[in-house]
């Protein structure tokens, strides 16, 4: 059978791999984790990774799962997103193509992935000739927009993102451009849910960092449970994106399964995903493949 391939980039906020590696592990055949040789962010900055991260590496890889990448992911000439767009590609190539290459971002925890499994491996023909028939697996997701102490402010309109695909000829970050097929696979997003520090890092070195707006900061150092229904427009890069927060009184991620799926807010209905699939393959029915690999970087 072919094999489930996730790949993590290991970066500054390493430490966030200890929440999203474990409810992955199980189900997964093999886990990379893809880090510049170098220890640089896509923005050239440096960074360190204390010791102890790859003792937990060891102490939790009871199957011997996990694969540590090292590469040269940086390249001055290249922008923060180029970069991001390189290192996923070469990370992908290093996972092989002709298995489904499930890439998670260190920020970003499954709340049922065995479940997304089971479905992934429905579409498991695409794993043949893949270049013909390139396809990706789009899920949604939960944004965590702040931690607080009883609990967690979170977005209250699930987004899609991707992630997974058969062919990774990407074009943007995880983009490939190809059909997607949506799943209503729920992910916990900790994009924004850090420290203000570490918050402040990741602005400086994110691939987006010259689109953020100038309000974000300001409404996220403000918000807390008494006041987030009054704070509105909350996304980093076009405000209005996430309208409106919400407020769950647990940070725990078996009450969060729960607070999720019985969320009405974040329902995904079958027959919005139906269409929304069926509005893809019509798409892509006459889409003229291009043949053999393609490549937008000179790895």
């Amino acid at each position: 059978m072919k094999k489930i391939q996730v790949g993590f980039l290991l970066s500054y906020d390493y430490e966030m791999l200890k929440k999203s590696i474990p409810p992955v592990y199980k189900m997964a055949d093999t886990i990379f984790l893809a880090v510049d040789k170098d220890k640089r962010t896509w923005s050239g900055n440096h960074f360190e990774i204390d010791a102890s991260f790859f003792q937990w590496i060891k102490e939790i890889d009871v199957d011997n799962k996990v694969v540590i990448y090292e590469d040269d992911f940086y390249v001055p000439t290249l922008n923060a997103i180029e970069n991001d767009t390189r290192e996923r590609h070469m990370l992908a190539l290093k996972m092989g193509i002709g298995n489904w290459l499930v890439q998670v971002d260190s920020d970003e925890i499954f709340i049922d992935f065995e479940k997304f499994v089971k479905k992934l491996r429905k579409y498991d023909s695409f794993l043949i000739n893949p270049e013909k028939h390139p396809i990706q697996i789009a899920g949604f997701h939960v944004n965590v927009y702040k931690y607080l102490d009883k609990g967690m402010l979170y977005v209250e309109k699930p987004s899609k993102f991707l992630l997974a695909t058969n062919y990774p000829n990407y074009k943007y970050a995880k983009n490939t451009k190809e059909r997607i097929v949506y799943d209503d696979a729920y992910v916990l997003h900790e994009g924004l849910a850090r420290t203000e520090e570490e918050l402040r890092m990741k602005l400086a070195n994110w691939g987006h960092k010259h689109e953020i707006n100038a309000t974000f900061l300001d409404k996220w150092l403000m918000a807390n449970e008494t006041n987030y229904d009054t704070i509105k427009d909350v996304f980093y890069l076009d405000a209005d994106t996430w309208p409106e927060l919400g407020y769950f009184p647990s940070s725990n991620l078996e009450d969060l399964k729960k607070l999720v799926y019985e969320n009405p807010k974040l329902e995904l209905p079958k027959t919005k995903l139906f269409f929304r699939n069926f509005g893809q393959w019509f798409k892509h029915l006459f889409k003229k493949k291009k043949q053999g690999y393609e490549s937008y970087f000179n790895l």
